[in-house]
């Protein structure tokens, strides 16, 4: 058995990525319209109608659209959102989500066999939250939109197959860009977005976690939500292939073109392992 990912955009104008397991497919964020969904996903194998569960981060315009109320109620679609932003996401859905919403304030499953454990991240007013997903003898972290690394996130993705985390902007880009300077900071100051190097010193600590506690490093590494004004390809990939783990596995989400399907098969864990992480 394997658990598959595949972006279908990552970026301010919206965010959407299916894992599809052995028991379903589900997605995180619903940041496009169905209609934007159902483009790309042609030619992957999957429809919007095999989508059984939602799971939000927040509820940014750009990580859930209210154009997904009617076909959530129609496909009876299940969707998760934290139990503290319930009443923000009926009033966002004009209430078309009522029946379908489950508030989670730990772990829970959204599919069978897969459980999600959320981990509160820093992000503007309300916060966000990363996943770590596990299921099916697999192990993925997805964290974006993060003020910053927390521990927690650390301590956590210490053991993956997949990791997909946010690397947003370049420093001198953003610094350099005609944005006001109140949006400057409320990108940098802790709350908004991780830079390139805080992203890449973030990867960086995990993979080295994974070699201490004898762990394989995870077979693909994502990388989320790149600014289209104040980032480019060019910059993400000079910096992170400089350490030839994550070059070799490093893949570029993209705001208008979906990702292949990653696939991430089973490892077994080392005797005592779940231990030795749980103590750092």
């Amino acid at each position: 058995m394997s658990i598959e990912v595949c972006v279908l955009a990552s970026g301010s104008s919206g965010n959407c990525t299916l894992v599809r397991a052995p028991s379903g497919v589900m997605s995180i964020d619903a940041g496009i319209g169905p209609r934007t969904a159902v483009r790309r996903l042609d030619g992957t194998g999957v429809g919007v109608r095999d989508i059984a569960a939602i799971c939000l981060t927040h509820l940014d315009r750009d990580h859930f659209s209210a154009a997904w109320g009617r076909e959530v109620a129609e496909r009876d679609i299940r969707v998760f959102c934290h139990a503290g932003r319930l009443q923000q996401l009926s009033r966002i859905s004009g209430g078309a989500l009522e029946g379908n919403v489950s508030g989670f304030d730990g772990p829970f499953e959204p599919l069978p066999g897969l459980c999600v454990h959320p981990i509160a991240l820093a992000h503007d007013e309300n916060g966000s939250h990363g996943f770590l997903i596990e299921g099916f003898g697999c192990r993925l972290g997805y964290a974006t939109d993060l003020g910053r690394v927390p521990g927690e996130l650390i301590d956590r993705f210490a053991a993956l197959d997949l990791l997909a985390i946010e690397s947003n902007y370049d420093e001198r880009m953003q610094l350099d860009s005609p944005r006001p300077w109140f949006l400057k900071q409320r990108i940098m100051g802790g709350r908004g977005h991780l830079s390139n190097e805080q992203a890449f010193v973030a990867v960086r600590q995990l993979l080295d976690r994974h070699e201490r506690f004898r762990r394989p490093l995870p077979a693909q590494i994502v990388l989320l939500h790149r600014s289209r004004r104040c980032n480019s390809p060019h910059l993400v990939r000079r910096l992170f292939c400089r350490d030839p783990r994550i070059a070799r596995r490093l893949t570029l989400a993209e705001q208008f073109e979906r990702t292949p399907w990653l696939r991430v098969r089973p490892t077994r864990p080392l005797i005592g392992e779940q231990l030795l992480m749980a103590w750092g």
